[in-house]
């Protein structure tokens, strides 16, 4: 398991979910859901990621059950592509984050009206931890890795 801070990123139309792991990799976290109408979300993405010094992102890439694209899948691609000018990315099949992030809450005791303001964030944890124990099982990182300028290497099996 590669040592680092990494960030775990949910993309919407409307929000933009961020969590964060410790060091060692092992736990995800919330960290804030960024309003899109009110700030740049890449520019606050890489703030973040520089406040903590994120060695990459993980961002959830929104995938039909079937395998493809959603309406959505561009828009997380295009912010993956513009962050990836900053930091390294990782494009993550996220299919159900947010419906899990939202049975937690759930079981927790959250209504869908409490869930609203935290959903985002939430999902981004589901979609961060699940990398972050797919790369500590598998050994190797998960996704797919945008490099500088946002070109896509092959998805790592």
């Amino acid at each position: 398991m590669r040592r680092g801070v990494r960030i775990g990123v949910d993309v919407g139309r409307a929000r933009v979910g961020v969590a964060r792991c410790d060091l060692d990799g092992l736990l995800a976290t919330p960290v804030e859901t960024i309003q899109r109408a009110d700030v740049d979300p890449v520019a606050r993405l890489a703030a973040i990621a520089e406040e903590l010094g994120a060695i990459e992102a993980v961002v959830g890439l929104p995938i039909s059950l079937s395998g493809a694209d959603t309406p959505s899948t561009q828009d997380a691609r295009d912010m993956a592509s513009a962050l990836a000018r900053s930091l390294p990315v990782r494009l993550v099949d996220e299919r159900l984050s947010t419906v899990t992030a939202s049975a937690g809450m759930r079981a927790a005791g959250r209504s869908s009206r409490q869930q609203r303001q935290s959903i985002d964030q939430a999902a981004a944890v589901v979609i961060l931890q699940h990398a972050l124990d797919s790369e500590r099982t598998a050994g190797r990182a998960p996704g797919e890795v945008l490099t500088d300028g946002g070109a896509a290497a092959p998805m790592e099996d």
